[in-house]
């Protein structure tokens, strides 16, 4: 059968995808990108915010639109929290989260996959929701959350965190490396819990390690992980080149006041000791972090109180996004409403002083060399322009002539010049440096 399958969210969602676009590639049935007839589309959905509700919505109205005469089936947060909406939109089926991971066995029950190809041709599948097939692939670990975080629903979508057996991801891991990915993302909705429900408060290092330890997979990333959950012996993971210098810190907010009205379990003295930890660690270290303007009763005194410790922090990126309320959630009886205009300014000067941060960041390793996992490219000119990822995870591009084949390749790559959400860089031997906007950069002493 011709399969669609589209996922809105989190890299757990793309997680949660890439292994139903296994399965299916496996049992004989070929995924189709946009714009190609589908008999089955697959959606899964998001609603960690309002505007991520809507994208759901929209999207299922856009596959019922484009495959009118193909059943329609959706999974995710959204469809966990309001499935007779979704019902009412044109879903033939919903499939809570409880039961995502046997997503294919149910639809093979309800008749909704038939006629497989009885001899499978992975090789011919390549799922179209991921950006780098079999380059990245990112591999759900851990699932649910346990924090009461006043602003979330995704605990009452996803339940309480339930932990992977480490025999199965490890086993996962070595089926990925076998496959040519040359590196995977451990993903979870509370990534840094994992092994708590099994009584390990260090369980994440411990899984890391054994990974390292019974795999050969060349390059291992983390998801966003707690501040709170990072055990004493965390740091040292990093003295192993395969763990990249990377580490997501979901901080919210750099105001007390408000992080105690957020219900989080930290303080911005508490998140600044992490950050000089995890610079320590590693020199190029990238410390990125979320940050919510406009939370119930923030003052614009909490608010420069925050900004002033984000701009401090010198994060490496920020995910910025306004307060969205979530009905269920104590934020949303909360008083102290932020008036629109003013939450809408908060995240205009907060985008700045992201992008701000950003650009000081990647002018650190201009001059320097990395080396980039390449993923995809794009016909440039009469060439291609190949994107990839350093450790550190700049997104780095570079010019090939046609024909240049790069993927899933890692290549020492120098870095040239800043641009707007990459760096422009240069493979020896290989890019074509006279296309460059500007001549390599030259460090000054």
């Amino acid at each position: 059968m011709r399969v669609r399958l589209e996922t809105l969210g989190c890299r757990l969602n793309i997680g949660e995808v890439e292994a139903m676009a296994r399965q299916l590639a496996c049992a004989g049935h070929r995924l189709v990108p946009p714009g190609e007839t589908a008999d089955l589309c697959v959606l899964n959905s998001c609603t960690v915010t309002a505007s991520a509700a809507r994208k759901s919505r929209h999207l299922l109205h856009q596959l019922r639109r484009a495959n009118p005469n193909a059943a329609l089936v959706l999974t995710g947060c959204y469809a966990e929290l309001q499935p007779d909406r979704v019902r009412l939109a044109g879903a033939d089926l919903v499939v809570g989260n409880a039961d995502k991971d046997r997503l294919v066995q149910i639809l093979e029950e309800r008749g909704l996959l038939t006629d497989a190809d009885p001899v499978p041709d992975v090789d011919a599948s390549p799922t179209p929701v991921a950006a780098g097939w079999r380059t990245r692939a990112f591999v759900k670990v851990q699932d649910g959350c346990d924090n009461r975080c006043a602003f979330c629903i995704v605990t009452v979508a996803r339940g309480a965190s339930r932990s992977r057996p480490a025999e199965d991801i490890v086993r996962q891991i070595r089926e990925l490396t076998a496959e040519g990915y040359r590196e995977a993302v451990l993903s979870g909705v509370h990534l840094g819990s994992y092994g708590h429900d099994l009584g390990q408060r260090d369980g994440l290092s411990r899984l890391v390690r054994r990974i390292l330890a019974e795999t050969e997979l060349p390059r291992l990333r983390l998801s966003s992980v707690e501040p709170w959950d990072l055990d004493d012996g965390f740091f040292e993971l990093f003295s192993d080149p395969r763990v990249l210098p990377h580490l997501h810190l979901p901080l919210q907010s750099g105001c007390d006041t408000t992080l105690r009205r957020m219900a989080r379990r930290t303080t911005a003295s508490q998140v600044s000791a992490l950050i000089a930890a995890a610079r320590a660690a590693h020199s190029w270290m990238a410390v990125t972090t979320d940050v919510m303007v406009a939370f119930p009763g923030e003052t614009e005194e909490e608010f420069e109180e925050s900004f002033s410790f984000i701009e401090r922090a010198s994060f490496a990126r920020l995910h910025v996004f306004r307060y969205s309320v979530r009905v269920g959630t104590p934020a949303a009886r909360m008083p102290g409403r932020v008036d629109s205009a003013v939450a809408t300014s908060r995240s205009r000067r907060m985008h700045e002083l992201g992008a701000r941060l950003e650009e000081e960041y990647k002018r650190r390793f201009l001059g320097r060399r990395a080396r980039v996992l390449w993923e995809d490219a794009e016909p440039y000119g009469l060439g291609l322009r190949w994107s990839g990822l350093t450790p550190n995870y700049l997104r780095v591009l570079t010019e090939t002539p046609a024909g240049t084949n790069l993927l899933n390749a890692s290549t020492e790559t120098e870095l040239l010049q800043a641009m707007p959400g990459a760096v422009l860089g240069f493979v020896p031997g290989v890019s074509i440096q006279s296309t460059f906007a500007a001549p390599p950069f030259v460090r000054s002493a």
